[in-house]
């Protein structure tokens, strides 16, 4: 697939010398999902803003769908559709006024059938004459999603979407996800709900300390950094792990009640067969055992902390 958006070298340092981003490097594709995973502060928000036009960039070289967003902003922005962290609507507005209006500012012909549908993709037809001061903040959201798609953007950014909303909206928000990228459309998020990137995202990448460190296929990456474990159930609780098994990548846990052996599932052995005979020699015997995989929660948590 092509890249929708491509950054080079891109920097930014604010007023206060901090430097929000340092030298990043990254291509989006077009029709993937793509989920943008870092701690507070990171620079995700900082490297959003300034694709979305929101703030200067201090250096370096942004694209979306071949056009600049310095030299050809109008073109570069018409493409874009974001969905801010922070809620701001006009309050006194109308749902419908608010998002016909929307569409009318990129130059949109108009067309109610579409933005019909749209309000009724995010249960909001029923409140479109109400003003918007007048809603949950949870409808408030879904205004503000609609507002970034009514003028069909091919790029969608989702800045914590879903921080703080009920789960009926985070259901059919996700839904809609889907349905844009079956459409063609690209999706860049951010979210503090990292089980929701792992089921969603097509690519993830890490931002630390306002440099990408990784960007990988969600699924190549659950498989090169995370680990598999083995769980031994014991017949009889452990004080210790025995000093002939101190080589064993094991753990007590449960107060001693359990056994956890942490292997490498990239090796051509496992070592799984080896440490049950061992395990059978020191007469230690389990009555049950299971295996668990590391999530990309647990991935990224060792990403951010490590070099």
């Amino acid at each position: 697939m092509r890249p929708i958006i491509t950054i080079e070298q891109l920097t930014k340092t604010y007023a206060s010398g901090h430097p929000a981003l340092k030298q990043i490097d990254l291509e989006i594709r077009q029709g993937e999902i793509f989920a943008l995973l870092g701690p507070n502060g990171a620079g995700k928000t900082t490297l959003i803003s300034i694709v979305c036009g929101i703030v200067n960039p201090g250096g370096g070289r942004v694209l979306v769908d071949g056009h600049d967003i310095i030299r050809d902003y109008r073109a570069a922005r018409s493409r874009i559709g974001l969905v801010p962290q922070e809620l701001f609507n006009e309050g006194f507005e109308s749902v419908w006024a608010t998002v016909r209006f929307s569409r009318g500012l990129f130059g949109k012909a108009p067309d109610d059938a579409y933005l019909e549908q749209l309000l009724r993709d995010l249960s909001l037809w029923e409140k479109r004459g109400a003003r918007i001061n007048e809603l949950s903040g949870g409808m408030k959201r879904r205004v503000m999603i609609a507002k970034a798609l009514s003028h069909e953007p091919t790029v969608l950014f989702l800045d914590e979407p879903t921080a703080g909303v009920d789960v009926e909206l985070r259901r059919d928000m996700w839904a809609m996800v889907r349905r844009l990228r079956e459409r063609g459309v690209t999706i860049i998020l951010t979210t503090h709900y990292i089980e929701e990137a792992e089921e969603m995202a097509d690519r993830i990448g890490v931002i630390r300390q306002g440099q990408i460190i990784l960007v990988e296929d969600k699924d190549r990456l659950m498989k090169q950094l995370g680990r598999k474990q083995l769980i031994l159930h014991l017949q009889r609780p452990l004080a210790s792990i025995p000093a002939e098994l101190a080589d064993e990548p094991l753990e007590l846990i449960e107060d001693g009640q359990s056994l956890v052996f942490t292997f490498d599932t990239q090796r051509e052995q496992t070592g799984i067969a080896e440490l049950l005979r061992r395990l059978a020699e020191h007469d230690i015997d389990y009555r049950d055992l299971q295996t668990r995989e590391s999530s990309l929660e647990e991935i990224f948590v060792s990403l951010v902390r490590n070099d």
